[in-house]
């Protein structure tokens, strides 16, 4: 005979406080364990939705990032004669040769930080379909002219509408302000490339990136690119580039929140202990009396144990609930691979749910165990004459 679920809640509601006090311990911990995951998630998805599955980013051999890669002009000219390299409406390839340098700009709530700046070609907002001019216009290409990132108008001084990039790029101008979304470039400079590399003495591209008419053909291009002895060169789809990129950061932000997460979660472990040992000190009696009227020792521990587990969810419930307010906060950080500027916000994906809520049912029931087993093997005998 089970012990009625009616009873563990009653005898929850019965210890209001110290529920509430237990579950708010256990409830800081999940909150701890889901920001921290959905931090790595968000910057995963910052990065990969950078990309375009269709687009082919050809690299230098063994360069992790834009920036300490490099394609000299006549290496660039052959990637251009490449087949499978699909066309806009006027012919043209949808191919662009791009620089990507770093700067430092100052914050706003002081401090300096190194800033993205992509050289482009007029082909490059056409491979880019999210980036959407917001404020002014675009620039002319062959002049000291320059669109911002919304992000970075938001963190950095000087990056207003009309104003003028100051330091080494002193003369150019800030003619547009671009969206695109929640991705990278949100957080980057775009000016002519011609114009980048004259002015940084950068004698070389970064990049190539081109849009296939077919993007079964990845392994075909692939091979052509890395096996042409003229080249040197690797080439990888955009969405795998950027995802690779994510890695390093995200893989440090999981080990830090699992082991924030781990340390928190004893101490909630902990808690939740003492609360489910005190609840069977002050109800000896009622568990002497359950014996009596024929309940097994399993039931009175499976009570107890769903007791726990109960207390965890709602724990787990309340962490989760404050930890999804998250999603409405930006923030930036810098990227280990390209040590620039980066914002991304945080990111509740399902997966993240789920794992936020099993860790808290397996707290629950950590705690729970131990004195679940207490209850169930008491003596009815001495349960009973238990004043």
């Amino acid at each position: 005979m089970a012990v009625p679920l009616s009873y563990s809640f009653r005898s929850l509601w019965t210890r209001r406080l110290t529920t509430f006090l237990t579950a708010m311990g256990m409830a800081l911990v999940v909150f701890v364990f889901a920001t921290i995951l959905m931090l790595a998630a968000g910057l995963r998805k910052t990065l990969v939705q950078t990309g375009s599955y269709d687009n082919i980013i050809v690299l230098r051999k063994g360069a992790t990032s834009e920036v300490d890669s490099g394609i000299e002009r006549e290496k660039a000219a052959v990637v251009e004669t490449l087949s499978g390299i699909a066309t806009d409406r006027n012919g043209d390839l949808l191919l662009a040769k791009e620089i990507v340098v770093l700067i430092t700009l100052p914050k706003k709530q002081g401090g300096t930080s190194n800033v993205t700046v992509r050289g482009i070609e007029k082909e490059s907002f056409a491979l880019r379909p999210q980036v959407k001019l917001v404020q002014g216009r675009m620039p002319r290409f062959g002049t000291p002219e320059m669109v911002v990132g919304k992000s970075l108008v938001k963190r950095f001084s000087g990056l207003t509408l009309g104003s003028t990039l100051s330091d080494s790029i002193r003369n150019w101008r800030v003619v547009g302000i671009m969206d695109a979304g929640n991705t990278a470039f949100s957080s980057e400079i775009w000016g002519d490339a011609e114009q980048v590399m004259q002015t940084f003495r950068r004698p070389v591209y970064s990049i190539v990136i081109f849009k296939m008419s077919d993007a079964s053909h990845l392994d075909r291009v692939t091979a052509t690119v890395e096996n042409d002895p003229r080249l040197t060169l690797q080439a990888k789809r955009e969405t795998v580039f950027y995802l690779e990129q994510s890695e390093m950061m995200a893989k440090f932000l999981t080990i830090l929140g699992i082991t924030l997460t781990v340390i928190f979660s004893l101490g909630a472990v902990i808690g939740a202990m003492i609360t489910m040992y005190s609840a069977v000190a002050n109800r000896v009696r009622e568990i002497g009396t359950l014996r009596a009227l024929g309940f097994q020792r399993r039931s009175i521990l499976l009570s107890f144990l769903v007791e726990s587990v109960f207390l965890g969810l709602i724990g787990g419930a309340i962490g989760l609930l404050f930890a999804s307010f998250m999603q409405f906060i930006t923030i930036s950080t810098v990227n280990f691979q390209s040590f620039s500027e980066l914002a991304f916000k945080f990111t509740l994906t399902p997966a993240i749910f789920f794992q936020s809520l099993a860790f808290s049912l397996i707290m629950g029931l950590t705690g729970g165990v131990l004195p679940a087993f207490r209850a169930s093997r008491m003596n009815i005998v001495e349960s009973l004459r238990t004043s």
